[in-house]
């Protein structure tokens, strides 16, 4: 029996839309904490400012952008979010104060909080849902060589060729984000004559329902994701691998690529229990072997477990909101598993930041070990022990 088609024009345009929009912001993350500390002469907290703020307006613009999403057409949202997105990298050439940047941060949040939830949403009606375990495995990885990419490219273009090559980089990059939007045609699942009736101010009409426990569980194991992003060159130091530190999310990246042909497979096969309780294993695992690193291959070694088992766990959350609720709601399915995931990411950084400074990284990162096991207590208590009536809902929308 011939497979229905997963990787078509509008599947490989809409996932360079997603890489584009989170190489911009990756390469970003990096960089404006430098540029704020030697350009303004700024301290670390208004250094911090430019994350925080470009994440909380992100986190708040998801919620209104999925209910948008569930009352018009995808492909307005999608445009206007991009347009927004590549108009506020145009910005940041001129502000001459920390304030001023922070408004744009602003702007550039609501972009990027918007683009990422239509995108998600877009990719999902894309994707045949006989294979949308194995297609959202692939779209995520595309977030993931950004991830590799980002800020390798940021340091290099802000350290070699200076502040203003840089944000030229990143205009070059949003547009092609806006281009490659362009180009994904939906008429095949957009529905123009439907009308959705959504009370006027509501909590359920800036959230779905179906996608809050997945999210919780996301966004719970997403706190010590966010520790890796934030520290793990510092604890390369530490450990005095310096050297190999930007290898680290290079080796992650190159075993989730040598992984996903697999583990999306087993996904559409098998369900999601039998890919996220070992997932969350090797994820403890590695963070363990991370902690008790004392030279560059157990580093390493660590990075690809850690690859293997938290690379896969994100996608395969994504996957379970976006099946959990009707057709007509991933769009705010995807904008609630990403605004709780990402507060999980703020949270975590915030916190590994406090604790960091009572204990050392390698102490740090064998609690985490620990805590991941927590994680698959949760989320056994809820995904997999749901009410029955839930359980079957979940069945009836799958077999649509």
């Amino acid at each position: 029996m011939n497979k229905p088609k997963l990787w078509t024009k509008d599947f490989i345009n809409i996932s360079l839309s997603n890489f584009f929009l989170f190489l911009t912001f990756y390469i970003l993350l990096v960089t404006l904490p430098i540029f704020a500390l030697q350009e303004f002469d700024s301290n670390a907290s208004q250094a911090g400012l430019m994350t925080t703020v470009f994440l909380l307006s992100a986190i708040i613009s998801r919620p209104l952008a999925g209910q948008w999403l569930e009352r018009g057409s995808n492909r307005k949202v999608l445009l206007t979010a991009l347009i927004i997105f590549a108009a506020a990298s145009l910005l940041y050439f001129f502000p001459k104060t920390v304030t001023g940047f922070l408004i744009i941060r602003l702007l550039h949040g609501v972009g990027f909080g918007m683009a990422t939830t239509a995108v998600g949403a877009i990719v999902a009606d894309l994707i045949p849902s006989s294979r949308r375990g194995e297609g959202m495995g692939y779209f995520v990885m595309s977030t993931n060589m950004a991830m590799v990419l980002g800020p390798f490219v940021g340091l290099t273009a802000i350290q070699q060729w200076g502040a203003k090559t840089m944000f030229i980089l990143t205009v070059i990059v949003a547009i092609g984000a806006l281009i490659t939007g362009l180009t994904v045609k939906l008429t095949n699942t957009e529905e123009p004559n439907r009308k959705v009736i959504v009370p006027a101010f509501s909590l359920k009409s800036f959230f779905e329902p179906s996608a809050v426990s997945i999210a919780i569980v996301g966004s719970f194991l997403a706190i010590v994701y966010s520790a890796l992003l934030s520290f793990v060159s510092v604890y390369a130091n530490e450990i005095h691998v310096p050297e190999v530190s930007s290898l680290f999310f290079v080796v992650y990246a190159i075993i989730l690529l040598m992984s996903r042909p697999f583990t999306g497979r087993w996904l559409d096969q098998y369900g999601p229990n039998v890919i996220v309780f070992p997932s969350i294993v090797l994820f403890a695992i590695g963070m363990f072997v991370l902690s008790q690193s004392g030279g560059p291959i157990t580093f390493l070694v660590s990075a690809g477990m850690i690859g293997l088992g938290w690379g896969t766990l994100f996608p395969t959350f994504q996957t379970i909101a976006i099946q959990n609720a009707a057709p007509r709601k991933r769009g705010l399915a995807t904008a609630t598993f990403l605004s709780i995931y990402d507060i999980g990411i703020a949270l975590g950084s915030f916190l590994v930041g406090l604790i960091a400074a009572k204990m050392d990284f390698s102490s740090l990162y064998f609690l985490c070990s620990f805590y991941i096991l927590i994680g698959a207590v949760l989320y056994y208590f809820m995904q997999v022990r749901k009410p029955e009536m839930k359980r079957q809902q979940y069945l009836n929308v799958k077999e649509q």
